[in-house]
């Protein structure tokens, strides 16, 4: 059984699952029975292969190639929806492992930037000059006060260091003391603490080498990002 409601302050869902379901459907249910943070961080060996399967949004950053580093951020009121559980998908870079993104983002000073996904923009901004590891950026990330961490002018200039610069007028001194993060050079994870009435976002930044290892995680995280609804039929949606 799958509920949707409106709690009155934002969309919510609950699930009732069996055992049955749970052991037949695996990637699509896994990360909504998995009841600890964080996700596991064991990672396969290199040249593994991981199909999503799921829709997602794409930004090249680099030439096709087999591996991919993916974006899912939790999030109240998305920027690019407006709501918490008409989630847009999540963002995929391939070409690219996670070591490789801080640098590729970066590195784009193109006015086109400016139509990325929000979540895109925002991981760009909150990377510094130089900077080579996005888990760094996570870390400024809980940092953020409120809702929504990016006013419009984020999403309109077009240089990095203009708009990371923006992004550091907008950070608190420090994180709040309940966000949690764990970074490791295949996932990046973070529960940024909203404050004690919402509770939590989430934002994972994960590579094919983590997918491989836990392919159900993955690929539930991503059908999640895509559809509140794990049974919802998405294929027609594929990007």
């Amino acid at each position: 059984m799958r509920v949707r409601t409106d709690d009155d302050e934002v969309d919510l869902a609950y699930y009732f699952v069996d055992d049955q379901a749970a052991a037949a459907s695996p990637d699509r249910l896994a990360f909504l029975l998995y009841d600890t943070w964080p996700l596991p961080t064991g990672t396969a060996e290199p040249g593994a292969v991981f199909s999503h399967g799921v829709p997602v949004r794409t930004v090249r950053l680099a030439p096709p190639g087999p591996e991919s580093v993916f974006s899912v951020r939790l999030c109240w009121g998305s920027p690019d929806t407006h709501r918490n559980l008409d989630l847009a998908g999540a963002i995929a870079f391939p070409g690219l492992a996670l070591p490789d993104l801080a640098a590729s983002l970066r590195a784009v000073d193109d006015p086109g930037a400016c139509r990325w996904p929000h979540d895109a923009r925002l991981l760009r901004a909150l990377v510094a000059p130089a900077e080579d590891d996005a888990g760094v950026a996570l870390e400024r990330y809980v940092r953020l006060p409120g809702y929504d961490p990016s006013p419009a002018s984020i999403d309109t200039m077009p240089t990095h260091h203009v708009i990371h610069q923006e992004m550091l007028r907008l950070l608190a001194p420090e994180s709040s003391a309940g966000s949690l993060i764990r970074l490791d050079p295949h996932i990046a994870q973070v529960s940024r603490h909203i404050d004690d009435f919402f509770g939590f976002d989430q934002w994972f930044l994960f590579d094919t080498r983590w997918a491989a290892a836990h392919p159900d995680l993955a690929r539930s995280l991503l059908r999640y990002a895509a559809h509140w609804d794990p049974f919802h039929d998405i294929a027609s949606k594929m990007g």
